[in-house]
């Protein structure tokens, strides 16, 4: 399994003990001046004490789209926070829920690390709730779900996230849907935790714009083919359909579909937005729309946009290491996990050492007290009631033209 140690491997430093040359009663002059410097030695030990950020990505499997990109970002995160050094451990999940909490277990009882990132996809990281509260360890996911924080309670107190929540994606499909007078919607989408709850929203928000939702269908990520469902679907004969799923085996529903004659609008979620979906997809997904984040469309978003300037320096970083047109939403997402850490990790060693259950306490806190920090994705503000912290404008509508992503006003 991949595993990134300390970018400042070597940093640390022991200390010697000061020995007097010979041993009274009472300690002499020379004695406490030697015990003096000894200690003072020490102190820069202490203040090099390392950060340790465990990562559990999907890095095979179904959703590798998703981890890759993330595990690819870890290189771009800083190798110093408040003038510490900090190791990242990065553990593949496989795309499996089971895998994600052994992972989750091994980080914080091997490797006790001060705070996790992950894992890519919503039922991992619903998964890895109670891991993270039993170890009392922060953790930032980068899926989807807006159950993985709400409601904040007793376990969701340790978990934050930094991808959109499906009810702000669900909203801005409903809104775009009736704007093109869109009556009837269906919904396919994963049989698993996503699939659930992005239908839970998209039909609270299709009621709030009185679209009908008139079929609900289900597949797994590994189906060869959705045939079935989709000719459950065109019986119904809807305006649009709604695919709520992620990575790759998204592109099986809208390929059907149109292999089969759909001439509707189709719609996905923001768990398409990487090119390894556009690839897949091909011609089948033009003119398709989705929610997505900014970083897809930085370059083409209004001079005033609060995503615009980070995200476009998040890509001419991630593009540097992996070529033009290489960047992804999934990547952007542990960008800004990056930045959460960035912004509390100072604000935590005011109170603690690192590698404590006072620093990860402390961290948790700073974490939940972030106010206007604006990252690739948005501005965040959290409180002790949103562990999120973004507002609509971390979300544009895109559709999809000849393999690119294109910004709809």
């Amino acid at each position: 399994m991949p595993r990134f140690e300390s970018f400042e491997q070597g940093n640390r430093r022991g200390t010697q003990d000061a020995r007097p040359s010979s041993v009274h009663a009472t300690p002499s002059r020379r004695g406490l001046a030697r015990l003096a410097a000894a200690l003072c030695a020490a102190l820069p030990a202490i203040a090099l004490a390392q950060v340790k950020i465990g990562l559990v990505l999907s890095l095979t499997g179904p959703a590798a789209s998703l981890g890759i990109p993330a595990r690819d970002t870890v290189t771009l995160l800083p190798k110093q926070i408040g003038g510490q050094s900090v190791e990242y451990i990065v553990l593949d999940d496989a795309s499996d829920t089971t895998q994600a909490v052994q992972d989750t277990k091994k980080l914080i009882s091997e490797n006790h690390v001060d705070a996790i990132i992950g894992s890519s996809i919503t039922p991992n990281s619903l998964s890895m709730i109670d891991v993270v509260a039993d170890g009392e360890t922060p953790m930032i996911s980068l899926a989807s779900s807006a159950k993985i924080i709400e409601p904040v309670d007793a376990k969701r107190h340790w978990v934050f996230k930094t991808p959109q929540t499906d009810a702000m994606m669900a909203s801005a499909i409903a809104a775009h849907a009736s704007a093109h007078g869109v009556k009837t919607i269906a919904f396919i989408g994963q049989a698993d935790a996503l699939g659930e709850t992005f239908y839970t929203e998209v039909a609270k928000f299709a009621q709030l714009h009185r679209i009908d939702v008139v079929a609900s269908e289900r597949f797994n990520r590994t189906d060869p083919s959705v045939t079935g469902q989709v000719l459950k679907i065109l019986a119904t004969h809807p305006d649009a359909v709604v695919v709520g799923a992620a990575g790759t085996p998204a592109a099986l529903p809208p390929k059907t579909l149109r292999e089969r004659g759909y001439k509707g609008l189709i719609y996905h979620n923001h768990g398409v937005g990487n090119n390894d979906f556009l690839r897949v997809c091909g011609a089948d997904c033009n003119g398709t729309f989705l929610p997505a984040s900014p970083v897809l469309v930085a370059a083409q978003l209004p001079a005033d946009h609060p995503a615009k300037r980070l995200a476009l320096d998040y890509i001419a970083r991630f593009e540097a290491l992996r070529g033009p047109g290489s960047v992804s939403a999934f990547g952007s997402y542990t960008w800004d996990a990056g930045m959460l850490l960035g912004n509390a990790v100072p604000i935590a060693l005011k109170a603690a050492a690192p590698g404590t259950p006072e620093f990860r306490h402390a961290l948790r806190d700073a974490l939940e007290a972030t106010r206007g920090l604006a990252d690739s994705n948005g501005v965040v503000n959290m409180s002790a009631t949103d562990h999120l912290g973004l507002d609509q404008r971390a979300r544009v509508m895109v559709e999809i033209k000849n393999a690119k992503w294109v910004y709809q006003p």
